[in-house]
Parts: structure tokens; sequence; C-alpha cells
């Protein structure tokens, strides 16, 4: 059974179940996925962001955007307008096959995991994670990369407070601290 199948059959109906809700649309869902890798090294290193992108469009199965600084920040030499990320969002059948894999594939393969901290659900129901290191994703090998770095994902959903988003999470399967 596909993932977002088994998200439209099982854990809607439970969702709507505990939180006693009468109305489908009314059910939490994960909305979207926003991969993240922040590189400030992209201000003396131009190859930098090339990397970075090829390493998350391999992870994410879709071509990232390189982000732009905001404003200008002379302690780093961050000039605004000047190339320092790379992101992409995933959505609809994307979202589904990465979230998946997050909580079948890479959220096991972690060293000396203990569960997620509840503090990574923010007040609007959504869910953020850090990694510390791209090699967790199966895609990457090893040998190609050229420096380890960290990226972000975080997972958009609708639910409008902690508790919703948490209980969403629990029953998607991803393992928090007990």
């Amino acid at each position: 059974m596909e993932f977002k199948d088994f998200f439209e059959k099982e854990i809607r109906k439970k969702l709507m179940v505990e939180m006693g809700i009468s109305n489908l649309m009314a059910v939490p869902r994960p909305i979207k996925i926003v991969i993240n890798v922040g590189a400030g090294e992209a201000v003396v290193n131009k190859e930098a962001l090339k990397k970075i992108s090829e390493q998350i469009e391999l992870i994410a199965g879709q071509k990232p955007v390189i982000t732009k600084a905001r404003k200008s920040v002379s302690a780093f030499k961050i000039r605004k307008g000047l190339p320092i990320g790379v992101k992409v969002t995933l959505r609809r059948k994307r979202m589904f096959a990465f979230l998946e894999k997050l909580i079948k594939i890479i959220i096991p393969r972690l060293k000396d995991f203990r569960g997620i901290s509840e503090k990574s659900v923010d007040q609007a129901g959504n869910l953020n994670l850090g990694f510390s290191e791209q090699t967790i994703f199966p895609e990457i090998d090893f040998d190609k990369i050229d420096k380890i770095r960290g990226l972000e994902v975080t997972i958009v959903t609708n639910a409008k407070n902690k508790e919703k988003g948490k209980k969403l999470f629990e029953l998607l399967g991803i393992p928090f601290k007990k």
C-alpha cells in the first residue's frame, strides 16, 4: 500500500475518532515538506552551491531553488542578493514519498537515536528536523561528496496547534522521546 493511501484510509480515520472531528477536511494533514541547506561558504566558494544543489536534487527528486540573502551582514561578508543557500519544496506525491523514506529509512539510520524531541513541533503544529550530515540519505554516495553539510527538513501541516500536530506525527510513525 502506498504511503498516501495508508494516510488517507488509516491515519485520517484514527485522527477523526481520537480528536472528535466530524468533518474529514478538518483533520490535520501534511501540506508540504521544505528541505533547506544554508551555505555561508558560498560567499568564497562559488562551486559549493552547485554541489549542494546536486545533492539536494538527489535527496528530494526535484530541482532545488537557490536562495539569496535578504539583507547585508558585514560580519559574515554577505551582501544583499548574494546566493547563500538551497531549498526545495515537496508537495503531494513527492511529499508522501519523502515522508515515507524519512520515517522508514532515514530516522532508523540515525546514530545514537533516542527519539525526536517534542520541542521540534512548533506552536502551529509543524515539525522541524535538523540533520548534521547529508550522508544519512541513501542516495548520497559518500565518495562523491566534497564536504559534510547539515540540512533542515520542515514538515508543514494544517494542524492548528502543537497537540494536534504531535498526534498527527505520532500516527504517521515519527518516534518521539518518551
